[in-house]
């Protein structure tokens, strides 16, 4: 008999362990303003400056910052809902630019 395979990543400690990072840095992303959509728009290297920012361990895979995407999500759901409530407006929302860039609007003559 064959010893079974186990795939470490999907374990139940795995997902775990994953969704409690994904928490930390869904919380430090929501407080500098950025999106679910402007998260994913970053690149890989900026992804992993901005995970070592909120005091996390880059990721190794795209599955956690998908899990802090829907986290984002739902906190702007929720935020919406609840717009009186503090928690509902992001702490450090002047940070954002660190992170997310403006576009260049180029200029005409």
């Amino acid at each position: 008999m064959e010893p079974q395979e186990v795939d470490f990543a999907h374990t139940e400690g795995a997902a775990k362990q994953r969704r409690e990072k994904a928490m930390g840095l869904a919380r430090y992303v929501w407080d500098r303003g950025i999106s679910g959509q402007e998260l994913l728009d970053l690149t890989d290297g900026t992804l992993r400056k901005l995970a070592r920012a909120a005091g996390s361990n880059p990721p190794s895979t795209m599955e956690t910052w998908l899990t802090v995407v829907e986290l984002l999500d739902q906190k702007s759901a929720w935020a919406e809902r609840h717009p009186d409530h503090p928690a509902a407006t992001p702490a450090h929302r002047d940070e954002k630019i660190m992170w997310v860039k403006p576009p260049i609007v180029p200029w005409t003559s």
